[in-house]
């Protein structure tokens, strides 16, 4: 007990320090223009609390519940029940689904019911309802899913935007109602989400597969979406014709990145290459007469439908005037949805194929040991080349699919932090890994878009509380988090391509990082 207040004193002393100018002091303008600086002590303090308490909690509590679950019974010789076997009860399953069902159905009045306030409470047990409802499920069918979760996964992607315009359909009692309140869920939940997890496949090339440290591969992004823009816009050429071309310059791009950095390994090579994007985000601002600088380039046209089928309603082969159905913005989002799901299907199928090739067993050599790699005779230039121009390819083709699905691009978009995040990916999801970095898109990704539905929380917290604004926040802690409980990702096993008689996959919990 007296460790765990000291711990607990510790946390929130740490908290404070930290958060005394990100919480407890918020600069805002008042009515005559000028600014302010507005003070949040009870915020602060709440937080301090929060945390200081969590920690004790955990110390005096967690630690030794989760220590004598490794004690086992004297008399029968067994380990304790689980704690997943004690959390995860049926009951509690039906009693989650019946109050996620009911406030779902009831959710237009309960405003008129209760009022503003407890209706985003009831809100807030609703969305809890639905994660411990789905966490249960998970549970109870872990077997079944972890021996098939490749193919439920892309069941799954198949199957998401039919899921959700159905759903959004009988709750409108409209297909075109569905369509039209299907495009958030598809557009930001789906579409984004997938350009993320193929910008992570494609730099898990580079380094989950070939070590090499790349803190620049959003270049690679911007070089794919600019050559689509610029040649979209200035020769009118098809998108079809472009995704090649921009992946095939991105490529050259990525084998002139990879000249230079043939005898350097980690830090400095993590220096050259940031040192690249933001070379290549300072020539698009400061090259006007071709890329427009800041302003960027508008106008981009749309994809169509290998030029069978337009999405633009003025066009006479509009998609609803071929197939006779009502018009709506949402096929366009449904389509490109499609469209990038099967760019990131191919992304995985060549990677897997590269890598039980020569060459992918010659980059995961190159990842374990340079020296060793070069005395087994590998030409470790052309390695190191060849997974920078794959690697490039993957990244220029999503810059072309973001150039054609924003329609417009700017310097804005290609920042340094967007390089971060996708190397964050990579990490959090297990290098070389594609499952375990598709689950990492999907809950970084996709909780920092989660952020943006969740306005009940200005009910509890107050008017002025912007959940989205603390995004970053929450990414960074999720990111220490993982990293603390799974050092090598989400997927930890590190499974050679080639193996000698027997095959073996080395656990995380039998290695340390560079000692294995």
């Amino acid at each position: 007990m007296q460790r765990a207040l000291r711990e607990a004193f510790y946390a929130g002393a740490i908290a404070l320090g930290l958060f005394v100018l990100f919480i407890g002091l918020k600069t805002d303008q008042n009515i005559s223009n000028e600014l302010i600086l507005v003070q949040r002590w009870g915020l602060l303090a709440a937080v301090v609390i929060a945390t200081a308490v969590g920690r004790f909690l955990y110390v005096a509590y967690g630690q030794p519940f989760l220590a004598n679950q490794k004690i086992a019974d004297v008399a029968t010789g067994l380990l304790p029940a689980s704690v997943a076997s004690r959390f995860f009860l049926f009951p509690a399953f039906i009693v989650a689904v019946i109050v996620a069902a009911l406030l779902f159905v009831f959710s237009r009045s309960l405003v008129g019911w209760v009022g503003a306030e407890p209706a985003g409470y009831l809100q807030f047990l609703r969305a809890l309802a639905v994660i411990y409802a789905l966490a249960c499920v998970i549970y109870y069918f872990r077997g079944f899913i972890h021996a098939n979760f490749t193919k439920l996964g892309i069941a799954a992607l198949v199957l998401y935007p039919i899921i959700v315009v159905g759903m959004l359909s009988l709750m409108s009692w409209s297909l075109v109602g569905g369509l039209q309140g299907s495009l958030k869920w598809v557009d930001n939940f789906g579409i984004q989400i997938l350009i993320y997890v193929m910008l992570a496949w494609g730099l898990n090339i580079v380094v989950g597969l070939a070590g090499l440290l790349d803190l620049g591969y959003v270049a690679f992004y911007a070089v794919g979406a600019y050559a689509y823009a610029l040649l979209g816009t200035q020769y009118g050429l098809s998108f079809w014709i472009l995704l090649p071309a921009a992946g095939a310059m991105a490529a050259f791009w990525g084998v002139l990145l990879g000249f230079p950095v043939l005898r350097l390994r980690g830090d400095y090579l993590a220096i050259v290459t940031l040192a690249f994007g933001e070379i290549i985000r300072l020539v698009i601002i400061n090259w006007r007469e071709v890329t427009n600088g800041s302003a960027g380039i508008s106008g981009i046209p749309k994809v169509t439908f290998f030029g069978l089928m337009s999405f633009n309603v003025s066009d006479p082969n509009y998609i609803g005037k071929v197939l006779n159905i009502a018009t709506s913005s949402a096929y366009y989002k449904i389509f490109l949805y499609y469209l990038i799901l099967g760019l990131a299907l191919l992304t995985a199928f060549v990677t897997i194929r590269l890598r039980r090739m020569p060459v992918g067993r010659a980059w995961e050599a190159l990842r374990e040991d340079e020296i060793a790699c070069r005395s087994l005779g590998i030409n470790t230039t052309t390695t190191k080349l060849t997974a920078f121009a794959t690697g490039a390819m993957f990244g220029g083709f999503a810059g072309s699919f973001f150039a054609a699905r924003q329609g417009f691009v700017s310097p804005e978009s290609f920042v340094f932090l967007e390089s971060a995040i996708i190397l964050a990916i990579v990490v959090l999801g297990g290098m070389g890994s594609l499952v375990g970095i598709a689950v990492a898109a999907l809950v970084m990704i996709g909780g920092t878009e989660v952020l943006r539905e969740l306005d009940f929380l200005k009910q509890v917290f107050g008017p002025d509380f912007t959940p989205e604004l603390y995004r970053m926040l929450l990414f960074g802690m999720a990111m220490v988090i993982v990293m603390l409980w799974k050092p090598r990702g989400f997927v930890g096993s590190r499974e050679p391509t080639a193996f000698l008689k027997v095959r073996r996959a080395v656990s995380s919990s039998f290695t340390k990082e560079g000692h294995g």
